[in-house]
């Protein structure tokens, strides 16, 4: 085609306008690309890191990237803004992040947004979520970098002290009571649980309790001991009931006497008949000791091992020529008794009171 329009210019115009005709062809086409040249720009776009160097005739940001077919979403980065003028002079350089789609969870929510933000911290940030010091991020760290349909968990952490009270069980302080019978107790001072304060540092993560560190824990009130006073005084109840009590316990054997002059060469009419080595006058009760093994005055209880029934409350006020030893000779009224009674084993009890002396003033104690 262009053959066949040369020739026919060649055909139609002299050699000389022809040639000038060229030229001036030549001169337009170089003028037109050298204005071309003059009012374009240099533009330097760079997509998410992917850089693109085009010449543009657009006047503004927004005409260029018309121009190229590049859109851009609401929540894209753009370094410059779409109504800026771009520069004849120098490279215009524009920078593109493109935003991703995030999933945000976090106080129970969950949000889907778009960022191109670089970092879990800064995508948190830009929505306006505050973080408090001990709330972290479930599987990420601040610096985690973000990626398309990433999903930022955050976990509310808070901490707080707790106290606890527990009871400081008092203890039971027993003292030995000298004049209480032997079984026998009795507080004398009530005792009073004390009161502990143990304290806790429990740490929740989204409301639940995930953490029980123990910290410290304080005597609010301190434990009252019970004292209890317990018996030491030995006793045993006698075939009657009563409570004897003793100090001290003796196997012997017994023999009996009267006052008869059989077993005291003493008729009647003899001003001693009748009266004791102290002094009182013998009747049941009064029975014969060696004062080595029970000293005179002592009270004491007899007790028969066996069906038949004790001698009883005594008190050692007499002595015999053969009462020696673990022997002790009982008064009786009548010689049957004394014969009935015969020698037997029996149990004497030391009396736990001693502080009846009438028998110094010939004043008889079991009466």
């Amino acid at each position: 085609m262009n053959g066949l329009y040369l020739t026919f210019i060649k055909r139609t115009l002299p050699l000389k306008q022809l040639a000038i005709l060229l030229i001036l062809s030549a001169f337009a086409v170089i003028s037109g690309i050298k204005l071309y040249n003059n009012i374009s720009k240099d533009v330097k776009i760079i997509d998410n890191g992917k850089p693109i160097v085009v010449k543009t005739m657009g006047t503004s940001v927004e005409q260029a990237l018309e121009r190229l077919g590049i859109s851009i979403r609401p929540d894209d980065y753009i370094s410059m803004p779409l109504d800026a003028n771009l520069d004849n002079d120098s490279m215009n350089v524009i920078n593109i992040k493109r935003a991703v789609p995030v999933r945000i969870v976090v106080d129970g929510q969950l949000r889907e947004v778009w960022s191109y933000k670089d970092t879990v911290e800064e995508v948190i940030e830009e929505n306006g979520i505050t973080l408090n010091p001990l709330d972290r991020f479930e599987g990420l760290t601040a610096s985690s970098q973000v990626t398309a349909d990433m999903e930022i968990r955050v976990v509310r952490v808070n901490e707080e002290i707790t106290a606890e009270k527990v009871e400081i069980p008092f203890t039971v302080v027993e003292k030995p009571n000298n004049t209480m019978n032997e079984g026998d107790t009795r507080i004398v001072v009530n005792g009073e649980n004390g009161v502990r304060e143990k304290y806790y540092k429990i740490t929740y993560e989204d409301g639940k309790p995930v953490d029980r560190l123990f910290v410290n824990e304080d005597i609010v009130k301190a434990p009252v001991d019970q004292v209890v006073e317990y018996g030491t005084v030995m006793n045993f109840r006698n075939s009657r009931g009563e409570l004897v009590r003793y100090s001290k316990v003796l196997d012997m054997r017994a023999t009996a006497y009267t006052s008869s002059f059989e077993d005291t060469g003493k008729h009647p009419d003899h001003p001693a008949f009748g009266i004791t080595y102290t002094g009182m006058k013998a009747r049941e009760g009064i029975i014969a000791v060696d004062p080595k093994v029970i000293p005179l005055g002592t009270k004491l209880y007899v007790e028969v091992p066996g069906p038949a029934p004790d001698y009883g409350f005594a008190i050692a006020g007499d002595i015999g020529s053969a009462i020696k030893g673990k022997n002790i000779d009982l008064y009786f009224d009548t010689p049957s008794e004394v014969r009935q009674w015969g020698r037997r084993k029996v149990v004497v009890y030391i009396l736990n009171e001693q502080s009846d002396t009438r028998w110094k003033d010939n004043v008889d104690p079991c009466k």
